[in-house]
């Protein structure tokens, strides 16, 4: 496939983990099998979409530094069960059955209708070694008594918790990992079971689109959207800088308050009037507390902005994987 050989030598320059397991697989598997977008991106070591929703969600496979990332990290072995949460329009899955083997099995579970049709489409052309399949999140209801429990869970969209009906579906020694936090900043944890309890260990802070695609389709002034937000920024700056008490007081305020707004607003798009804009609920809760919101606006757009991390591009002077990485929804 070309230009992905110089890929996986700029990934191995920067110190990105490549065994030969993962190098095997990335060269086995032609990524525009899963996307009919332009591979450019990908090959600059960058996300590519591989759906936009009818809601204008772009879903994306991820760029190559955290696709091999998220593989070294899993601990793969052959003929072992793999849980997705999340499908990537199915290359993880492909990746993962050629390290897998015949004996492996790579289960989807894709909580998006379009997403899950994609998915299934490209992967019936795929010529799998072990076996694949996709299904919806309602599939799972039974599973807890399967002779055959996971030993990986790949979580491939940030959540703040993992539903119990996965947990459950967890082998003792098996592990979970994936994406955990708000939708500013997440920390990609290792969870692993061991018995009843469950051990974490944190492998730096990351940057995933939600697990849940209604989130990325919600209008910008949806209350419930920019509460999350909020709330997961103030948490994210406290462990930064000191908000004074009377600033914390006041946003957390209100987070409660636009919580608190009546479901049913109007929804607001590129069409909407500057009246409309004005008069929305939402708006207008914001503009009463600008006087204090106002001078923070400029500091929440600082922790907003994400540098995204490429370490595998061919314009890269000082390559590297330090820090945390970063997979932003373009």
């Amino acid at each position: 496939m070309e230009g992905i050989s110089e890929l996986i030598e700029r990934l191995r320059a920067a110190g990105v983990p490549l065994d030969d397991s993962i190098e095997e697989a990335m060269s086995s598997v032609d990524p525009s099998c899963f996307t009919d977008h332009s591979l450019e991106p990908f090959l600059g070591d960058r996300p590519v979409p591989f759906l936009i929703t009818e809601g204008g969600a772009a879903k994306t496979i991820s760029a190559p530094h955290m696709v091999a990332t998220l593989l070294h990290h899993l601990e793969i072995r052959e003929a072992q069960h793999v849980l997705l949460l999340g499908s990537k329009g199915g290359y993880l899955a492909a990746l993962l059955d050629c390290m897998l083997g015949p004996d492996g099995v790579v289960t989807i579970i894709e909580p998006h209708d379009e997403v899950l049709l994609h998915t299934s489409e490209r992967l019936e052309m795929f010529d799998s070694m072990g076996f694949l399949t996709v299904l919806p999140p309602e599939a799972l209801e039974g599973w807890n008594g399967l002779s055959r429990r996971v030993d990986r869970v790949l979580v491939t969209g940030s959540v703040r918790t993992l539903p119990p009906e996965i947990e459950a579906l967890v082998e003792d020694g098996g592990f979970v990992l994936g994406p955990f936090g708000g939708p500013v900043h997440q920390r990609l944890l290792k969870r692993e079971k061991q018995g009843d309890e469950w051990i974490d260990t944190d492998l730096g802070g990351v940057v995933f689109g939600p697990m849940d695609l209604s989130e990325s389709e919600r209008s910008p002034l949806d209350p419930h959207s920019l509460a999350d937000h909020l709330e997961d920024l103030l948490g994210l700056m406290s462990e930064v800088i000191e908000i004074e008490d009377d600033t914390l007081t006041r946003l957390e305020g209100l987070i409660i308050s636009l919580r608190e707004l009546p479901a049913g607003l109007p929804t607001l798009d590129e069409d909407s009037t500057e009246d409309e804009i004005l008069e929305h609920p939402v708006m207008e809760l914001l503009l009463m507390e600008m006087e204090w919101l106002g001078p923070l606006w400029p500091l929440f757009g600082d922790y907003m902005s994400v540098e995204l991390a490429n370490p595998g591009s061919p314009g890269d002077e000082e390559p590297g994987m330090s820090g945390g990485h970063e997979d932003l929804v373009p």
